[in-house]
């Protein structure tokens, strides 16, 4: 199947890679000629700009553009919806706020195009063990492009299925689905990052504690010099709080026991606060996702071994590099 895609960084360039060896054709652009002539040589077609890529795809047209949230996704697809004819399929891969997807598929709608909003989750270990996709948006789109969904996502693998499950007809279990209407995808993904939030601040707050456990102020019999690494490999295996996260953290501390190539600095790229604007739109507590957001807040100012855990997960899962130290 045919697929354009716009912006090669980690998440767009792997998403080609994943795609290209199960027999699709990707043809990809972005601002960096560099990035186009990697894929390239790999097997992608390359287009010069907007135009040239619309120029080479069949139609239904389906382009994926993959850009940071903001300005710079808002102006491509807006470029690209004056290029594209009614029945062509643009898709926003990004972590656009829910909002924007709902504005854009309405206005989108009135020029013939057909819209997705796709929440994609799986960082940097996406092309090895595939994405996790909630998709929301035209109904049609989704199933005319269900071939390149289903080769982006895990697959069912090696899990048991969920016991109660039987009888119910859904790719949930494949690793993506159709959530429902324009900007439910994103929505799902938005609440996903948010309890990704919750999640990692609970392991960082832990794992403080545990470090804290050996200072010279605690009483000598109840002193602890814990191995990190050697704890995080031991939850691992049979404990309840085994997970994909505390993989990541068994990584980093047994690259880097003191977490010392890390400063603590923990940005958040936005889905954490539209959480909590849409927690307080329902009316709905949520005391730990929004004490994990200030926690990210409060790393900006002072740096414990929580946050350089935060830091240390970001770059496992995503490639999220710290900012660099102001020099003096």
């Amino acid at each position: 199947m045919q697929l354009g895609m716009v912006g090669l960084g980690r998440m767009g360039a792997n998403l080609v890679r994943r795609l290209l060896p199960r027999g699709h054709d990707c043809v990809v652009f972005d601002a960096q000629a560099d990035a186009v002539n990697t894929l390239a040589a790999q097997g992608a077609t390359p287009a010069r700009d907007l135009r040239h890529l619309v120029q080479q795809l069949a139609a239904p047209r389906a382009i994926w553009v993959m850009l940071p949230a903001g300005d710079i996704t808002e102006s491509t697809l807006q470029e690209l919806a004056g290029l594209l004819s009614p029945g062509d399929i643009l898709i926003d891969g990004g972590n656009t706020h829910y909002v924007d997807d709902v504005r854009r598929a309405q206005a989108f709608q009135s020029q013939g195009l057909r819209y997705l909003d796709v929440g994609t989750s799986g960082g940097v270990w996406g092309l090895e063990r595939g994405y996790c996709l909630m998709i929301g948006g035209d109904a049609t789109a989704f199933e005319h492009l269900d071939p390149i969904f289903r080769d982006l996502a895990p697959g069912r693998g090696s899990l048991e299925p969920t016991p109660g499950r039987e009888g119910r007809t859904s790719t949930a279990d494949q690793g993506y689905l159709y959530t429902g209407p324009a900007g439910s995808g994103h929505f799902v993904k938005m609440i996903h990052n948010g309890i990704e939030y919750g999640m990692m601040q609970a392991f960082a707050e832990g794992f403080d504690i545990l470090k804290g456990a050996g200072q010279s102020f605690i009483p000598a019999e109840r002193r602890y010099q814990l191995d990190l690494a050697d704890i995080t490999e031991l939850w691992r295996r049979g404990s309840v709080v085994s997970s994909w996260l505390l993989d990541l953290s068994a990584i980093a501390l047994a690259q880097d026991p003191e977490l010392s190539s890390y400063s603590g600095h923990v940005e958040d790229s936005g889905e954490g606060r539209w959480t909590l604007l849409a927690a307080i739109e329902e009316a709905v507590p949520a005391e730990v996702l929004s004490a994990a957001l200030y926690a990210r807040f409060r790393s900006r100012q002072d740096h414990t071994f929580a946050e350089k855990t935060l830091s240390a997960m970001r770059k496992q899962f995503g490639g999220h590099q710290e900012p660099k130290k102001p020099t003096a």
